[in-house]
């Protein structure tokens, strides 16, 4: 079953192999449908129900209000109707808990060196696409000749969301319906596989890959740990802050971690 889960994860969404996709999703179906255990039939139908939206969604980067909608509206159905449909069936599994449960010193310590380690990673994929793949993984991001504060506000607050959207969806949504069913380490795999997938189909390609894997499966494991939002949600506004900025930098190169505070802004 998970087998098939993750292989119609990645036919659908990242792959676009529609026949194929469609054959493992509805062998994942049949063999949700056919278990024995209750739970897992309706958290295990959840997600896939999930994927199959994501799958259907045109993902991609455009700034553009339209695609705003067009992408806002799929991702915000794949937070809510789960959330509606455990809080009335199935409590206690989708939590919205933001204030950590258990205050651990190595979620703070990693807080803090995210931020120097954001500015590695980026700086290392950039790299790595530009060198191996011939890809300029900042240009996915499509801005104007000059710089337009307007323009450059949007990339902020979209980026931002999707950010937020990532957390609430993979984190609080996908791994804690599978930690309810399977160990930490399938759960947050199999949360990984689908956090890479989105990415992947939005922007993250080449050795992005890797690198959100692992960055899905430390989420995971903050979340773990802490069981709570708070960590992972600042992490990841942490990675998106340095991510605008060298957006912004590939365009107007005499921009730097400024972005937010120059004049006009």
């Amino acid at each position: 079953m998970i087998a098939a889960f993750v292989l119609a994860t990645v036919l659908l969404i990242p792959a676009a192999q529609w026949i194929a996709g469609t054959l493992s999703a509805v062998v994942a179906a049949w063999l949700i449908a056919t278990d024995e255990e209750p739970k897992l039939r309706l958290r295990m139908a959840t997600l896939l129900g999930c994927v199959v939206l994501l799958g259907l969604t045109d993902i991609n980067p455009s700034l553009a209000t339209e695609n705003f909608l067009k992408v806002g509206i799929p991702f915000t159905l794949v937070i809510v109707v789960p959330a509606i449909i455990h809080h009335f069936g199935d409590r206690g599994i989708i939590r919205y808990r933001f204030w950590p449960v258990h205050w651990r010193k190595q979620d703070i310590i990693y807080t803090i060196l995210s931020v120097p380690l954001a500015w590695v990673v980026l700086k290392s994929y950039e790299w790595g696409n530009r060198t191996f793949f011939d890809d300029e993984l900042f240009r996915t991001w499509t801005l104007g000749p000059a710089p337009d504060p307007e323009e450059i506000r949007r990339l902020f607050i979209g980026i931002n969301l999707v950010g937020i959207w990532d957390e609430l969806f993979f984190v609080n949504t996908a791994f804690a319906l599978l930690r309810s069913l399977f160990s930490f380490r399938l759960a947050n795999a199999v949360q990984a596989v689908i956090y890479t997938a989105v990415l992947y189909d939005m922007a993250f390609t080449g050795c992005g890959i890797f690198i959100v894997f692992l960055f899905a499966w430390t989420q995971g494991s903050m979340f773990e740990k802490s069981e709570s939002l708070l960590w992972v949600l600042i992490v990841h506004l942490i990675v998106d802050y340095f991510l605008v900025a060298f957006i912004v930098q590939a365009y107007y190169p005499d921009y730097g971690l400024d972005f937010l505070w120059r004049k006009g802004f």
